[in-house]
């Protein structure tokens, strides 16, 4: 009995792109499956070989035009591996792809001196052309290189589609500003999802978020970081304003260990739909998990603590269990009390991952994954 071709194009779209074209070689069926547009729909490619003449380039050409999701993985720390990202998204416009979804993650420890300048020059030649007029989603999380105003007016004057947008990157600068977020606002009327530093997300940008003639905004994802001591925290009365004009609106936020520690209470109001936390902080964090206790209980689903073992913090520790019983995921890097453990199992249902150590382990520290 054969396999259809609709199956074994299903089957192919989970291989590499190596893969794929190893496939192809099989048989003519096989090679007739591999060039299914549903095949490429979802690809990704790696740059990570450090050959110039890697494979997934040349594989990547020839099937580009059906690729409409993309994800390049980029060990920058080779500059073979960065000519071959060069050339992915160099190629990208003469395949008249019509991209709806482009992410970017690099790998590898940057070489000194190194700013990526050739990966984020190719990202803006990209971004002249016509291949992301349609663009609905892009990722630029993962990579480490700062982003100014410049780049992010560009993606966002030529993806007026946009529904969702993330370059909350985690660089050491925030060099995009309010005025180009509201300006990216009004280019792509449709997002609905936005991942950015704190420091960007001023109360003009949020009036703008306010706007009734705007989608509703489903998820936020913000990065707290040093920059945030020089700019005024968002007031009370806009998270309240937020709340209630996009109340489906779940928050996920980062404070890394820049945040100045009296800042954290500025930032954390009352009234944000938090989903996520992460304090990142090193510090003594008491005061800070009693308060994500007693205001975040209704929609925390993750917590996730880089600080100190205390007494006190066991006690803290043991109330958030008691209170956010929605809770999915708790993550605390530093050593906790069996009863703290032993919360957590017993009031939070939906728990199906921690991380929570009574005793000294060889870092990394691995997760508890609950069936």
């Amino acid at each position: 009995m054969e396999i259809p071709e609709e199956i074994l194009a299903l089957i192919f779209s989970y291989l590499s792109v190596p893969d794929r074209h190893s496939a192809s070689q099989v048989c003519r069926r096989w090679a007739e499956a591999v060039v299914s547009p549903a095949v490429w729909y979802y690809t990704v490619v790696r740059c990570d070989s450090g050959d110039e003449n890697d494979q997934n380039v040349h594989v990547c050409r020839q099937f580009q035009h059906n690729v409409k999701y993309l994800k390049i993985l980029c060990n920058q720390s080779l500059e073979a591996n960065r000519k071959n990202f060069v050339r992915i998204l160099h190629n990208l416009p003469e395949s008249g792809t019509d991209l709806l979804s482009l992410s970017i993650v690099c790998t590898g420890e940057n070489p000194f001196f190194y700013s990526g300048q050739d990966l984020l020059q190719s990202v803006k030649g990209l971004f002249k052309t016509d291949s992301c007029l349609h663009l609905r989603h892009i990722d630029f999380r993962k990579m480490p290189f700062t982003l100014d105003d410049g780049t992010i007016q560009l993606v966002t004057s030529r993806s007026p589609c946009l529904e969702s947008l993330f370059i909350n990157n985690k660089t050491f600068v925030c060099k995009v500003t309010s005025e180009t977020l509201q300006e990216a606002l009004t280019h792509c009327p449709n997002l609905s999802a936005l991942g950015l530093f704190y420091a960007s997300l001023t109360e003009n940008v949020l009036a703008e978020l306010l706007n009734a003639k705007r989608p509703p905004l489903k998820f936020l994802q913000l990065q707290c970081e040093r920059m945030d001591k020089y700019n005024p925290p968002i007031p009370a009365k806009m998270w309240i304003a937020m709340a209630k004009r996009h109340p489906t609106l779940s928050v996920d936020m980062e404070l890394d260990h820049t945040v100045p520690a009296k800042k954290i209470p500025q930032i954390l109001q009352p009234d944000i739909p938090m989903a996520s936390i992460e304090l990142n902080t090193f510090t003594f964090m008491v005061e800070q998990v009693n308060f994500i206790s007693e205001n975040y209980h209704n929609t925390l689903k993750r917590v996730v603590l880089q600080t100190t073992s205390s007494d006190e913090l066991n006690q803290a520790l043991m109330r958030l269990a008691s209170y956010c019983l929605l809770l999915e995921e708790i993550h605390c890097y530093c050593v906790v009390a069996g009863d703290v453990v032993q919360a957590f199992l017993l009031h939070c249902p939906r728990l199906c991952k921690y991380t929570l150590k009574t005793s000294k382990e060889p870092h990394p520290w691995l997760p508890e994954i609950l069936q």
